[in-house]
């Protein structure tokens, strides 16, 4: 048997969960580690629901990882029988509406980059005039600025918690060993290059295999990649809690308030499939049809103030509230008066501009860092753990825009 893991996984979220699954199939031994539990309630990745779209403007690399990321997504559902079994879907195709104005027709507007992106990787999607939107979704206050729109049809709602707990599930299925743990910070001295062990607050420890220890496919990781085990840090908004030197002021952790509103009653028209999931970019704001009677979703994709995801309070604000209301009466008018029937608080760990964080910590070699997303970055743990399972054991060249070095300690954001 071999004396440590050859990769220990922080972070039971979808980066985490993802990259475990993958190095799992890669052959390693791996420990999966979550200080609460997978995608609980104060992880970015836990609450009901998110969106998983393929338009990103001009930042192609993350429709290339949507793509991937989606039918990964599926295949994992279908194996474990979540795509056809009794409970409720885990994936609902809705399609993802895209609110547009005349300004999004230039050739360098986020939605016109977008549309071109679609046709260049042959991502299905639709386009509509004002007319035919206004036909098509009567229940929606098109203003005069709304002059077209863009549809994937193929795009929709991932349910999140519950997504992770199967990715999760699979991943002990296939041999993966899960913890509920918390960590301490890693001691970085001048003079360490590697972590031996990861320690957590009850005061285990949990080694990594060396060059000399061989995993359970019959092949050390240190053959397949010089050095002993890993560890991959993908613990989101504890990412500058664990690193505060390092990240303290290069992830910004924020409050995000989320609400559910009731739709009238025996109302279809709020709900899938009349209603698909919308964006509206000129309004900062985005949501979902009523999905299994849980009420219709609205965010506004604001960055909301400074929050720490341990002692953070989770109760919404009546400033928020007041402001989802306002855009309900402006988009939505006739839910304006709804009920609040839910309502969640979650965080987005933002980088400087929205790209992800997936790098090698610059001084400890075998330790890797995942996070920064940025509130876009649910959707992607597939490609993310693929990505990182790649750069773990095939090297290869990078993505400069995951690396450390091009996260400042100022916020500028560029990805939506």
């Amino acid at each position: 048997m071999p004396k440590g893991f050859d990769a220990v996984v922080v972070g039971a979220g979808s980066f985490g969960s993802w990259t475990a699954l993958h190095l799992r199939r890669r052959g390693l031994r791996v420990a999966l580690l979550d200080a609460y539990g997978p995608a609980h309630s104060r992880a970015s990745s836990g609450g009901e629901s998110r969106i998983i779209r393929m338009g990103y403007g001009p930042n192609e690399v993350y429709t290339r990882f949507s793509m991937r990321a989606l039918r990964e997504w599926q295949e994992l559902f279908a194996m474990t029988g979540e795509l056809s079994g009794p409970a409720p879907p885990l994936f609902n195709r809705t399609g993802v509406l895209w609110f547009a104005q005349d300004s999004d027709h230039a050739p360098d507007s986020y939605l016109a980059q977008t549309l071109a992106a679609f046709r260049r990787l042959g991502v299905p999607h639709q386009t509509f005039s004002r007319p035919e939107l206004l036909r098509m979704y009567p229940q929606v206050h098109m203003d005069e600025r709304i002059t077209w729109g863009l549809l994937e049809p193929e795009s929709g709602v991932l349910m999140a918690r519950r997504a992770v707990a199967a990715v999760v599930d699979q991943a002990v299925r296939e041999g993966v060993e899960y913890r509920q743990a918390a960590v301490v910070p890693p001691a970085a001295g001048p003079q360490m290059t590697r972590l031996k062990e990861v320690q957590t607050t009850e005061g285990q420890s949990i080694s990594l295999a060396t060059n000399s220890d061989t995993g359970s496919g019959g092949e050390s990781a240190a053959t397949r990649k010089p050095g002993g085990g890993v560890v991959v840090f993908a613990c989101g908004p504890w990412l500058p809690k664990l690193f505060p030197d390092l990240l303290g002021n290069r992830i910004f952790n924020t409050r995000q308030e989320v609400y559910f509103f009731g739709v009238p009653a025996g109302d279809p028209r709020f709900g899938p499939p009349i209603m698909p999931t919308w964006i509206d970019l000129g309004e900062e704001a985005y949501g979902m049809p009523d999905l299994e009677s849980r009420g219709f979703k609205v965010a506004m994709d604001r960055h909301g103030p400074a929050f720490d995801p341990d002692s953070g309070g989770r109760l919404p604000t009546p400033e928020g509230i007041s402001q989802a209301r306002q855009y309900l009466a402006k988009r939505f008018p006739s839910l304006a008066p709804a009920p609040v029937v839910e309502t969640r608080v979650c965080q987005y760990e933002n980088t400087s501009n929205g790209d992800f964080l997936l790098d090698r910590h610059p001084t400890l070699q075998n330790v890797w860092l995942a996070g920064g997303g940025s509130g876009h970055g649910f959707k992607h743990g597939p490609a993310v753990g693929a990505y990182l399972t790649s750069q773990i054991l095939d090297g290869g060249p990078p993505e400069p825009r995951f690396s450390l070095q091009t996260k400042q300690n100022v916020q500028n954001r560029a990805i939506y």
